[in-house]
């Protein structure tokens, strides 16, 4: 684990990367992170997050800012230009139920191949894809999901990299950790090793690469 600026950081993502990116609306979102993208104009991105904010706020300024090519998530219905450009097919947008698309990510992040679901059963969901029938009941397998680079929210990290979120920010932020090559972690707080006890440890820095504390750009 390093500890980086957010310009550094931010250099290791690629034009057309997928990147899962924390939070729910602004919740636990790395809005700092978020701000170096726009700002070193990366582009044809692949997004993977739970929704796209607002148009001026969290990932919805990626959006605004049409640096994304497809985003996959559960909910646009509060960014009107998320829909408008998916309308104008500026925009590719697989919607997937919540509850679906995290356990996609999870089971990406501990090497599943993918989980099996009745959600969408008898639907347009299960369109194209294998149904599977166990003690008489119908699932959907849909297939894990994995990201170039997770872009994370924490309260704070010690020098280890090892985390702890703030309430509801521990929403999508541990669970896209584990299912990324590259994970960025963007913290509040940088506190001495051992000032975190282990059982409060939310997430191990072992598998952190880059933390950027916020106003420290």
């Amino acid at each position: 684990m390093k500890i980086v600026k957010a310009e550094e950081a931010i250099s290791f993502v690629n034009n057309g990367d997928s990147i899962m990116i924390g939070g729910f609306l602004t919740v636990g979102t790395p809005e700092t992170l978020i701000d170096e993208i726009i700002k070193q104009n990366k582009k044809d991105l692949t997004i993977i997050c739970n929704d796209t904010s607002f148009e001026d706020k969290g990932i919805g300024r990626l959006i605004y800012h049409k640096l994304a090519k497809k985003v996959i998530t559960s909910h646009i219905g509060t960014n009107k230009e998320t829909q408008r450009q998916y309308i104008e097919k500026e925009l590719e947008v697989e919607l997937v139920p919540q509850g679906t698309l995290i356990e996609q990510i999870r089971a990406g992040g501990v090497g599943l191949g993918g989980i099996l679901t009745p959600t969408g059963i008898g639907t347009v969901v299960e369109d194209g894809k294998q149904v599977i029938e166990i003690d008489g009941k119908k699932y959907i397998l849909e297939k894990a999901i994995r990201g170039k680079v997770a872009l994370v929210k924490a309260k704070r990290a010690d020098h280890l990299g090892n985390l702890q979120f703030a309430y509801t920010a521990k929403n999508f932020n541990p669970i896209i950790a584990m299912a990324a090559d590259l994970v960025i972690v963007e913290v509040d707080e940088l506190v001495p090793t051992g000032s975190i006890p282990p059982e409060q440890v939310q997430f191990p820095g072992a598998l952190v690469d880059y933390v950027v504390v916020r106003g420290r750009e």
